[in-house]
Parts: C-alpha cells; sequence; structure tokens
C-alpha cells in the first residue's frame, strides 16, 4: 500500500497571519500556484486558494493590505503523511477537492495534489475518476 508520503509536496510555499492579501496574491503569481497554506510557525491554521482572494478579498473591496484573516479558510481538510493514496483520492472525490494539506501532530509536512495520483501513475484510475467528479461538479457550477 503506497501512502501520500511518498508522492506529496513537502517543499510547500507558505504564508503567515501577518501577510495581507496583496503578498499573497503575489507569491501565488511567482510560484504560479493558487493555493497556499497558512502556518504559525509549523501549525496549520488554514488556507487561502486564488478564489478565496477573488471572492472574499477583492470582490467584497477588500484592498491588498487587508489582513489574511478577512479571506482564510480555517475548517481544512486534512490527511496524515501515512494515509493511504486510495484513502486520499477517495476524499478528495468525496468533497470535491484538489488539494489536501498533509499535517502531522498539527504541524504541516506537505500539500498533496489530485495531480500527484495521477502524474506518478499511482491510482490513475481513483486519480481520474476523483478529478473527473471535481471536474464535472464545477462544470455544472458555471452553468
Amino acid at each position: 500500500m503506497r501512502t501520500v508520503n511518498e508522492i506529496m509536496t513537502t517543499d510547500c510555499v507558505t504564508a503567515t497571519l501577518q501577510d495581507n492579501i496583496y503578498e499573497i496574491a503575489v507569491k501565488m503569481k511567482q510560484h504560479d500556484i493558487g493555493f497556499i497554506p497558512v502556518v504559525e510557525g509549523k501549525k496549520l491554521i488554514g488556507v487561502v486558494t486564488d478564489r478565496d482572494l477573488v471572492i472574499r478579498g477583492y470582490a467584497a473591496k477588500h484592498s491588498g493590505s487587508t489582513a489574511v484573516e478577512e479571506v482564510i479558510t480555517k475548517d481544512v481538510d486534512t490527511i496524515t503523511s501515512n494515509t493511504s493514496t486510495d484513502d486520499a483520492a477517495n476524499l478528495m472525490a468525496s468533497k470535491q477537492i484538489r488539494r489536501l494539506p498533509v499535517v502531522d501532530n498539527g504541524e504541516l509536512v506537505g500539500v498533496l495534489a489530485i495531480g500527484d495520483l495521477a502524474v506518478r501513475e499511482i491510482f490513475v484510475n481513483e486519480a481520474g475518476e476523483a478529478l473527473s467528479a471535481i471536474s464535472e461538479h464545477e462544470h455544472r457550477a458555471v452553468h
């Protein structure tokens, strides 16, 4: 049984509660990412997505100097590094999410993206099904 530890990204770009939404947007641009875990030390506090910046930040008429706390998602699903890739894929499919913070003993140790499941050809069917279900959900939401 393969575990998340074998395929997760460990070199994560993170933010802190001291960052503002402009600084987070710049990090997203610099690293070409749309998801940033927010940490206090190594403890996961929440995450900010590019969608959070748009919906809760700029569309709510907040300026770039607005504190990250205005846009952060705190109630975040997480997994541990010893979670099986099967279980991770199933969680991602059932919750319609593309990225999961990996947390051991309260500390962020990595991020698992749905692409990590597919790119490394581990449980490709499950990853494909999860991606398909997520894409189908997003497609329905658009129309």
